[in-house]
């Protein structure tokens, strides 16, 4: 797998156009954030670290809205083939303003609101809306 980032959004955007309730992905801290700030912008129920066998993976129980889901669309930004990098000044607004992004920076994975108020830039590694 060249791009494990993809991946999870992938599983993700999958799990919810099947209409499941829940998903299993890969355990990484990287995952753990990026759901974690999904969490946090209510787009998920929940996410927990969980052992399968020995190996770690998350679980995500996904959120719904009178059966609609809350979650429209996840996009990878910044690939393996083409890094976006930018400065804080200069982060994109996603939808304007009504998605989410999220970058990778100095001060570890934050969102773009974050990034701007911190004053500090990074890579763009997927937005949310």
């Amino acid at each position: 797998m060249s791009d494990p980032i993809s991946d999870f959004v992938t599983v993700i955007r999958n799990a919810y156009r099947a209409g499941k309730e829940t998903c299993d992905t890969r355990f990484s801290k990287m995952h753990l954030r990026i759901a974690e700030i999904l969490k946090e912008e209510g787009y998920i129920r929940s996410v927990e670290k969980v052992e399968n066998d020995g190996k770690p993976f998350l679980h995500i129980n996904l959120k719904y809205v009178d059966e609609v889901p809350a979650l429209t669309g996840i996009k990878r930004v910044s690939r393996p083939g083409r890094r976006q990098y930018f400065q804080s000044r200069e982060i994109p607004r996603t939808l304007g303003g009504l998605g989410v992004g999220i970058l990778t920076t100095s001060r570890g994975i934050l969102k773009d609101r974050d990034a701007r108020r911190e004053k500090v830039g990074g890579e763009m590694i997927c937005a949310i809306w």
